[in-house]
């Protein structure tokens, strides 16, 4: 039997497989972490209008990190500053889940949200 095989042009191969490859990176969404700072003692308003953002990170797939500084003396009220992300997690439970529950890292609590 003889070996089958076809005949064609390389170039023209190695053009349709480059623009396969292409076309198969354009269409994949790369995940991004939105990082969302924010403080113990937050206004109401500013506070929505983190959420917002927040919430338009998780429809286009991104994460969102939630950063919450800790300044001076308020490192003496961490309750602050877990209530607040509880708050947060609450709010954002049915669009998105936690990945990372929150933790202290120096001055700083952290929380990481993934979309659902």
């Amino acid at each position: 039997m003889p070996p089958v095989a076809k005949v064609m042009d390389f170039g023209r191969f190695k053009y349709q497989s480059q623009k396969k490859a292409a076309e198969q990176r354009k269409r994949q969404k790369v995940v991004e972490v939105k990082e969302i700072k924010m403080r113990p003692n937050i206004d109401t308003h500013d506070y929505d209008v983190k959420m917002k953002s927040m919430r338009r990170f998780f429809e286009e797939g991104d994460k969102v990190k939630v950063t919450l500084r800790f300044r001076g003396r308020e490192m003496a009220h961490q309750e602050l500053g877990a209530k607040l992300l509880d708050q947060v997690k609450a709010e954002t439970a049915t669009e998105a889940k936690v990945e990372a529950e929150p933790k202290l890292e120096g001055r700083q609590m952290v929380m990481i949200l993934a979309p659902r």
